[in-house]
């Protein structure tokens, strides 16, 4: 039996955005781009933006995150919104807002397009 790992309420904005993006990482997500657009949007302080080849991976890849960090930091998300739908989910935490695009749907909004000036962070171990 796997050791339970230590809840780090504490944990910061970049902290969580990483940990988010390697979540989906490990369940095959593509394009992840960790965001910090705290400079330019007054709401949030990280993006973390993933795609999803179907709309099963998008529900694998959110459940992945919401069980991340929930094992881990003991959080749960603010709002979350699109799980029905598996098109685009969107988990607030309000310091990070993870979205969890299917393929065609990224495409379709081109978030990133909007924050081009800001610069990725790494976020890969």
């Amino acid at each position: 039996m796997e050791a339970a790992q230590p809840v780090d309420s504490d944990i910061s904005s970049r902290d969580l955005a990483v940990l988010a993006a390697q979540a989906m990482d490990e369940k095959l997500a593509t394009d992840v781009v960790v965001l910090p657009v705290g400079d330019v949007l007054a709401i949030t302080e990280y993006f973390v933006i993933a795609s999803a080849s179907n709309k099963r991976q998008v529900k694998a890849l959110a459940d992945a995150v919401l069980t991340a960090v929930r094992d881990l930091t003991g959080r749960s998300p603010l709002r979350s919104e699109g799980a029905g739908e598996q098109q685009w989910v969107l988990i607030d935490y309000g310091d990070v807002v993870v979205h969890v695009f299917a393929d065609e749907t990224r495409r379709f909004y081109e978030i990133e397009r909007l924050y081009k000036d800001v610069q990725p962070i790494s976020w890969q171990a």
